[in-house]
This record gives structure tokens, sequence and C-alpha cells, in this order.
């Protein structure tokens, strides 16, 4: 198999594509450089010498350039969020700054408050099948009668149930998060507090959704998403918790970090401070807005009833078609976004009630807010031809 030239095959679907799957974007040109780069030849177990955190350095000889790199991307991304928290950049994965934040915090089995899974939660937040619960003891609030966090019952189980850790942060939730009220309700039952901004991050660096840093204990993101920077993770904390941290990625559940990866997430840094960032997330919500409110007009359902960050659910409950068959179809016409559970979903997983859309990629594309109507008019005809019986591609 010819795997070259598979890879210009994906790139010419990716040229060709309504890319509206809300957890992807595409990079610029020097990231991609940089994350294809002979920095992929380079192994660094360990971190560079000049850190704070009381970790005694890199395993490996030949790392002065990549120490240099890694100090580089962690000083980027503090002025990029405007933080003196302390930086680790070497997480492969959203997930795997998760398992380690966790790891830093706390013990086996000690219990977790997060958003519910069906309502809007990640898989590394409790889901039966991955290791958050397998390891950790998860309690979920959910949302109130308008789609918003229920932040009564949230006080409520933070009461009653006495979490370690409380935990904000989605997968699939289009309202601004109150990081304050949370963060006043963790310091008054005595929890650590957990943000997971993966999805909002670029939002965050940008102003337009209110900031976690000096309210969270440890904040973890993924690079890519809004961000628009490399596939990776990352985390933040208060500077008292660094060694906890450091230690909880290397030894505790990484080797070394991928230094081409890093090297690209350095250039996301640099690139989300720019006034050329900061129009373009402008930009992604105004598309989302635009996008949200047309399809309200189109008679959808939308979960929440607006948009405050990048992305909308579409609830398609009532109707014969399943957000599978929805992303099944779109797919056959170029259009890409995923199927997704809704609140008080009834069908499988794999089937779902619901689709997630998303406009941090396309806006990257040059999309403004016509060009998304134009796309949920589309969408939408797709939609009634599959409920009518005549769809054809």
């Amino acid at each position: 198999m010819d795997i070259l030239k598979l890879i210009e095959m994906e790139q010419e679907r990716q040229n060709n594509t309504i890319e509206l799957i809300a957890s992807e974007n595409f990079v610029s040109k020097n990231i991609q450089i940089a994350a294809g780069s002979c920095l992929t030849n380079k192994y660094a177990e360990g971190y560079p010498y000049e850190r704070t955190s009381g970790n005694t350095g890199r395993y490996y000889g030949g790392t002065h350039i990549v120490d240099e790199i890694e100090e580089c991307a962690c000083d980027e991304f503090r002025k990029a969020f405007n933080t003196d928290y302390h930086v680790n950049v070497q997480p492969h994965s959203g997930s795997q700054a998760n398992m380690a934040a966790y790891m830093a915090f706390l013990n086996v089995g000690d219990t977790i408050l997060s958003m519910e899974l069906n309502n809007g939660g990640h898989l590394t937040h409790g889901s039966s099948v991955n290791f958050s619960s397998k390891l950790y003891n998860f309690i979920f609030y959910g949302l109130d009668e308008n789609a918003c966090i229920n932040y009564e019952q949230l006080e409520q189980l933070a009461k009653e149930r006495k979490p370690r850790m409380i935990l904000a942060g989605a997968s699939c939730y289009s309202k601004e998060i109150d990081f304050k009220r949370i963060s006043d309700i963790a310091n008054k039952y005595n929890c650590f507090f957990m943000v997971d901004m993966a999805h909002i991050a670029g939002l965050i660096a940008a102003g337009e959704h209110q900031t976690p840093f000096g309210l969270a204990d440890v904040i973890t993101t993924t690079t890519h998403k809004t961000l628009r920077g490399p596939r990776g993770g990352m985390i933040f904390c208060k500077p008292e918790y660094a060694k906890k941290v450091d230690s909880a990625i290397f030894p505790g559940c990484q080797g070394g970090g991928l230094q081409h990866i890093v090297a690209a997430k350095a250039l996301c840094a640099q690139e989300a401070q720019t006034d050329e960032y900061k129009e373009y997330v402008h930009q992604l919500c105004k598309n989302a807005k635009a996008m949200c409110n047309r399809f309200i007009e189109l008679g959808y359902k939308v979960v929440g009833g607006m948009t405050e960050n990048h992305l909308m659910l579409i609830d398609l409950t009532g109707l014969e078609i399943t957000g599978k068959d929805v992303q099944d179809s779109l797919d056959k016409i170029d259009i890409t976004l995923n199927k997704n559970a809704v609140p008080n979903e009834t069908r499988s997983p794999m089937k779902t009630s619901g689709v997630r859309i998303g406009t941090a990629a396309m806006t990257t594309k040059g999309f403004k807010e016509d060009d998304f109507i134009k796309t949920a008019d589309l969408i939408d005809a797709v939609i009634k031809s599959m409920v009518n019986g005549t769809f054809e591609c």
C-alpha cells in the first residue's frame, strides 16, 4: 500500500471538504513544518534544567537545543494566556494531560465531580469505558431546563458527596462556563478545582471567554481545536503544584516528549498572541452565532437555544433519522461533522439523536457568516431529503 499516495489523497479530501467537526482545525504552514521536522529524531526524557519544579533535568545528552525550544514553548504559552502558572507542554494528548492531572492531585478511588457525559462531558471525565472511571469514582452534574450547567445541583452534590476534585469543561457544551462560580463552590467544600479547556482554549486566549487562570488549581487543554496548533496536550497549574504535575507526566505516564510537536506548540503559542489570531477567534464566534440562528430559523432544535462559543448541538429527536445517518449522508457530499448524544439521549452512542457542528476549521479557511448560513441551508436540504426518502448523492 502506497502510504505517501494515501497522504496525498487525505490532503485532497481536506482541501475539498467543508470541515465542521468542532475538534478539528487547520494549522499554519510553519506549524506543519515544525511537526514534520528533524526534531522527530530527538529523544529528550525529563525536563530542561532551567525549570523550577524541582526535577533534575534530562536523561539523555544532546538536548541543549530542544531544551531551549521547550522553555520557549512554556514561556510563550504563559504570555498567550497572561498567566504566571507553571506550564508542562509534554503531554501527547488531552487525554494524557487529564490522566496526569488526576495522578498529580488524587489517589486511586478518590471522587471527582464532573459534567455528565450525555450532557456534554468528555470521555476522560468519567466514561465507563475509559481509564478515568476505572481508576476514580466519578459523580456527575448535569444541565438545567435551559441546557445550562446546573450550578445548584453541582453545589448540592459537592456538599453531599464531598468530592476530592471538581472538574469543569466539556466536549459538547455551547454556553459560557462560569469558572468563578465553580471555583467558589470548590473552595467552600475544600475540593481541588480542575478545568479542561480543550475546546475553548483559543477563545480564552483571545478574550472571547472568561478565564480559569487564577481560579483553577490545574488546567488541561489540547493544542489543536480552537488554539489551531498541532495535535497534542498541555497542563497548566498553580506554581506550588509544579513538581507533582511534572512528575505525573514524566515518569508517571509518559516517556520522552515529542520534541517536533513541542516546537509546533511553541509556534502555536506565538501565533495565538497576534492580532490576526484574535480577529480569527472573534470571527469564528460570529460565524457560530450566525449558523446557529439559521438552524433555529429553519425549525431545528438547537440544544440551549443558542451558542456562546464555537459549536452547537442539533437535536434530531423525533425524526426517524439518527445522528449517524446525517453524518454519513453529509460525508457523501463532502460536508464533515460528527454524530453526538443529546441530553436525555435514548439512542446508542453509535447512533445518537444529534449532530455536533463547529466553526473553527472553516473560519480558518476564510468562511464568514454568509458562508455558514448557506452551509446550514445545504445541511437542511440534505436532512429534509433524508426524511422524505429522496436523498441521492
